[in-house]
């Protein structure tokens, strides 16, 4: 099945970081998915429940980034990734890229990120 839904730039503030001010200050933080979702029966029923409501996805992703704080932007991606695949069971397979873009490094850039993908 090569059928997806694509979803990217979904922003959230939160406090992800190893370093202090990041915990205290906060940063935007960008995720962008990837879902492989069987999108036949959709496309014949134009039916919501025949596919996977990316409105609820995107609610999902916002309420992890602005929850919880972790160290890594690795442990952020994954816990987005198995979240999706435990409440929404059509999503075989899941791509998370989470982006960092003012990550605290000395070089100037415009983006970090991390890709991690999970599926059933």
């Amino acid at each position: 099945m090569s059928d997806q839904i694509i979803l990217t730039g979904i922003q959230g503030f939160g406090y992800h970081g190893l370093f202090e001010h990041e915990r205290q200050d906060g940063q935007d933080f960008f995720v962008d998915l990837s879902l492989n979702v069987d999108l036949s029966a959709a496309a014949q029923s134009d039916l919501i429940d025949d596919t996977v409501n990316y409105a609820e996805i995107t609610d999902l992703v916002v309420a992890e980034i602005t929850s919880e704080p972790v160290n890594l932007i690795e442990k952020l991606a994954g816990r987005i990734a198995e979240r999706i695949l435990r409440d929404h069971v059509k999503v075989s397979q899941v791509t998370v890229t989470v982006h960092k873009p003012q990550a605290p490094v000395a070089a100037q850039l415009k983006d970090i990120a991390v890709q991690v993908s999970r599926k059933r």
